[in-house]
C-alpha cells in the first residue's frame, strides 16, 4: 500500500508558503506524480482566483474551493499529491480531509498562516500542525527592526489595527507587514473608536 503523509508548511506572511508550496508542487510534476492543487476562494490576490501567486510573481494554477469537503469531492482516484494553499481561511473539516487523504495513501501538502493579526491561532493550521509529519515554520524579517518576524501586523491608514477588528481580512502590503514579537503592536479600541464600530456614539 502507498504510504501517505501530512506536510505543513506554516508561518508570517511575506515568509515565503505560497513560493515553497510551489516548489513542491512543481518537484512532484518534475518527478511524474500526479498532482492536484487546491486553494480558498478568499484569496484573489497576485493572479486571480483560479492561481497560486507568490509576492515576487511566481504562479500555479488551482482550484479555488469554498469549503473543505469539495477536495475530497474533487480528487481523482489516482491522484497521488494534494496542496492546499492558504487553508488558514478554510473550515476545521481540512483537517478530518488531510488526515483521509493520508490514510489512502496521498501526499498532502498544506501552506497557510498560522496566527492572525493578533498573534493568536488562526483557523485549522494548529491542528494540521498536531497530526502532520512534516512541520516548516518559516520566517520573515521584521519591516521594524531588521529581526526575524514571527507576526503579521495589519495596518489601517498606515496605523497598527484595534483587536476587535475581523479575524479575516485578506490583504497584501498595502495592509500588511511582517513584524517580530517585540514590534507588533494589537492596540485595543479607544473609546471613540468603540461608540464608531458600534453605533452607541450619542451627542451632548
Amino acid at each position: 500500500m502507498q504510504r501517505g503523509w501530512i506536510e505543513v508548511v506554516s508561518g508570517v506572511m511575506f515568509s515565503g508558503k505560497s513560493e515553497e508550496l510551489i516548489r513542491r508542487v512543481r518537484r512532484a510534476v518534475i518527478a511524474r506524480k500526479r498532482v492536484q492543487v487546491f486553494k480558498s476562494h478568499l484569496d484573489d490576490r497576485y493572479g486571480g482566483v483560479y492561481r497560486i501567486g507568490t509576492h515576487d510573481g511566481r504562479q500555479i494554477e488551482a482550484m479555488p474551493i469554498h469549503r473543505s469537503v469539495q477536495v475530497v469531492e474533487s480528487v481523482h482516484r489516482d491522484v497521488q499529491v494534494v496542496a492546499v494553499d492558504e487553508a488558514q481561511f478554510l473550515d476545521h473539516g481540512i483537517v478530518a480531509v488531510a488526515n483521509h487523504l493520508a490514510d489512502s495513501g496521498v501526499r498532502v501538502i498544506v501552506a497557510g498562516t498560522d496566527m492572525d493579526f493578533r498573534g493568536e491561532p488562526f483557523g485549522p493550521i494548529p491542528e494540521l500542525l498536531a497530526v502532520a509529519e512534516r512541520i516548516d515554520k518559516l520566517q520573515a524579517i521584521c519591516v521594524v527592526c531588521g529581526e526575524l518576524a514571527t507576526r503579521n501586523q495589519r495596518l489601517i491608514d498606515g496605523r497598527p489595527a484595534p483587536a476587535e477588528g475581523p479575524t479575516i481580512q485578506v490583504g497584501g502590503s498595502e495592509s500588511y507587514e511582517a513584524r517580530c514579537r517585540a514590534c507588533h503592536e494589537v492596540p485595543p479600541v479607544d473609546r471613540d473608536q468603540t461608540e464608531f464600530l458600534t453605533g452607541d456614539r450619542r451627542d451632548g
